[in-house]
């Protein structure tokens, strides 16, 4: 009897198991629940309040701190990247600042050329101004799916190359275009842009030394930046618009200023170039004035003897015509219908017959008061013959 009381009292082994492992489980239970209830306090105390933008992990990746890079929030530009952002109304107007993005898909024989397939606007904000699919005329041989993101379904939306241009167009107009390598995205949009107008990630980055490479890869560049990756898989000319406008936000003052500064730069130089331009005209100025002083100059005439015995008298007018007019009536002659006068006198190409009076040396133009008829003497002294003739 004692016996059965006493195995009756005692626990089995299975039992005592059973036992110490439900004891555990409820000890994890418990430290789970105790776990949760820490990241949910974290996420409250963290989280943003209702008026900012949703953050996700996608977004912010590892870092969930907010830091500031030249005055500009990484973590703010990690959201715009990847479109967490909620925008007012004035955030998704155009602004002055746009940024582009385009993907192409493969045509011709191999798909080997490229065909503009996709085309991304964005403001200053990341906020979509323009994200249009774009109907080809060709065969797509290659969507380029692993790198467009673009397949055969998102044709069925596209809409004409013409019409998709002219939008670009206008909405880039008067506008400062940010892109990476933006040449290649007008290229393929048949459109140009003014220089001092475009802001290329890629050029900047590499003239700035941002990056090592003088052609650096979008990805890389924001990875570098940012902290974040993108065009892991697809890509994405939203994402890829958003990124290059990050990029460019932070580093705006420094690539603005130095812009600022070969633009200000060129313009001393045409400025320097018109001064001399300026300096030119006025020494020719002054040299016409010069020369209407001296013509203006009442003056006798000075006689001159050559080597030749030639007597040359260099005429003067007695009273100068230009005495009694101002030098502009006279030189554009507008004054009572009479032709321009000009420096010696004259019209222009009409000679005024003043400049130079030439006697033959030592026989005036008359003898003991007669005239004579000089031109019958010549070749007559010393010779016979005809008039006129000469003798060797």
């Amino acid at each position: 009897m004692s016996n059965s009381v006493f195995k009756s009292n005692t626990a089995s082994s299975n039992w005592l198991a059973l036992q110490k492992n439900l004891n555990h489980q409820s000890t994890r239970k418990n430290e789970s629940i105790r776990k949760r209830r820490k990241i949910n306090h974290y996420a409250e105390k963290s989280s943003p309040s209702s008026s900012s933008p949703s953050i996700t992990a996608k977004a912010l990746g590892v870092d969930l701190n907010d830091h500031k890079k030249n005055g500009e929030s990484l973590s703010s530009l990690k959201r715009i990247v990847f479109g967490e952002t909620e925008y007012s109304t004035e955030q998704k107007q155009p602004g002055k600042f746009i940024a582009i993005d385009c993907e192409m898909v493969g045509v011709g024989i191999d798909g080997s050329e490229s065909s503009l397939a996709r085309v991304t606007l964005v403001n200053y904000h990341g906020a979509v101004q323009m994200d249009e699919f774009v109907r080809q005329r060709e065969r797509v041989v290659d969507y380029r799916t692993q790198y467009s993101g673009i397949r055969e379904s998102d044709m069925q939306k596209a809409k004409p190359f013409d019409q998709i241009q002219k939008r670009v167009a206008d909405l880039i107009q008067d506008r400062i275009l940010v892109g990476h390598a933006v040449h290649n995205d007008l290229k393929v949009l048949f459109l140009s842009h003014p220089w001092n107008l475009t802001r290329d990630t890629q050029y900047l980055a590499g003239k700035s030394k941002v990056a090592r490479s003088k052609y650096v890869a979008l990805r890389k560049l924001v990875e570098q930046e940012l902290g974040i990756v993108i065009q892991a898989g697809e890509h994405s000319s939203l994402v890829d618009a958003r990124a290059t406008m990050a990029v460019y936000r932070l580093h705006r003052k420094e690539w603005d200023h130095g812009l600022n500064i070969l633009k200000t730069s060129t313009s001393a130089k045409m400025s320097e170039a018109h001064e001399g331009d300026s300096n030119t005209v006025d020494t020719e100025e002054k040299k016409k004035d010069e020369e209407f002083q001296n013509v203006k100059r009442k003056g006798k005439r000075k006689r001159t003897v050559d080597e030749e015995g030639v007597d040359v008298l260099n005429a003067e007018e007695t009273q100068s015509p230009l005495k009694s007019h101002p030098k502009s009536e006279l030189l554009s002659g507008k004054k009572r219908g009479q032709p321009g006068v000009y420096p010696g006198g004259g019209r222009k190409g009409v000679s005024s017959g003043l400049s130079t009076i030439v006697r033959r040396g030592g026989r005036g133009s008359q003898r003991g008061g007669q005239k004579t008829q000089w031109w019958k003497e010549l070749g007559s002294s010393g010779s016979s013959g005809s008039k006129g003739s000469l003798r060797l």
